[in-house]
């Protein structure tokens, strides 16, 4: 059963992650993650990653960027 936790854990893990890799890591259906992952925002435990600055640097060539969905998401940074 996924639980919020794991997929915490799954962004902590990986450092960044988006729903539908979750999704296909825990076989759990799109919007259940896509739920769980605004939930986790909304209790400020992760945050929207801007998808222009991807490490790969992948999305800059993508010719659907300015049309691309994607969130991706990573641990709030505690001070």
């Amino acid at each position: 059963m996924i639980s919020l936790l794991k997929i915490r854990d799954a962004i902590a893990l990986n450092g960044r992650a988006d729903a539908r890799s979750l999704s296909h890591q825990f076989s759990a259906p799109l919007p259940l993650v896509e739920a769980m992952l605004s939930q986790l925002v909304t209790m400020g435990k992760l945050e929207e990653v801007d998808i222009s600055s991807c490490l790969s640097g992948g999305c800059k060539q993508c010719p659907e960027t300015q049309k691309c969905g994607s969130k991706a998401y990573q641990l709030v940074a505690r001070n």
